[in-house]
């Protein structure tokens, strides 16, 4: 988002429901509240509000990060991360797909919804101890095999975009799905 509102003359809509992950000093800095920039807070369950924040603001993409994660959580509260994961992002691509459907076919052709999701669905990788040689990799052809609660949610919510490409009238839709490796990066500092 920073980078939209600090380098491009586009606008970002930042749907949030505010919950207890939210920290308010992490999202927009002041500064970058430049007119471009339109906070709703809005449950992306809300069909309703969805219909009214799309009719209100017409966007030319979606960027869908919405997400309950961390494995631990998702062992106790199961049903957050349904509600989120999946529900949440049906709802969202429902809406997406409705809002579609009203627009022209330029604006059709050129329309994107980007979905975020995790390398965890593709399941656990051998510690580097644990193994002799190269350590294997994920791709994108690695196939799912979820090892928690929370990456089967996320790998239900990439199955749920994945098969809006083959909904009627959809199939044009570009929905790509980025997952984000969850590694941590460390340097060396001389």
């Amino acid at each position: 988002m920073r980078y939209l509102l600090n380098e491009s003359d586009h606008s970002v809509v930042n749907l949030d429901k505010l919950t207890s992950a939210w920290n308010p000093g992490s999202s927009i800095p002041a500064n970058l509240h430049n007119g471009n920039y339109f906070f709703e807070q809005v449950n992306i369950c809300d069909a309703a509000e969805l219909d009214r924040v799309f009719q209100q603001h017409q966007p030319d993409a979606v960027m869908h990060l919405a997400a309950e994660s961390h494995v631990d959580r998702s062992i106790d509260g199961l049903g957050d991360f349904i509600q989120t994961n999946i529900v949440e992002t049906y709802t969202l691509l429902e809406a997406t797909r409705k809002y579609w459907l009203s627009l022209g076919a330029e604006k059709k052709a050129a329309f994107r919804f980007h979905h975020i999701s995790t390398d965890e669905v593709y399941g656990d990788l051998p510690h580097p101890d644990e193994v002799e040689g190269t350590l294997p990799l994920f791709t994108e052809t690695t196939p799912y095999s979820p090892s928690s609660s929370y990456s089967a949610s996320k790998a239900s919510s990439d199955h749920l975009v994945l098969a809006w490409l083959y909904v009627p009238m959809v199939y044009l839709l570009s929905l790509p799905i980025v997952r984000i490796i969850a590694a941590l990066i460390t340097s060396q500092r001389n």
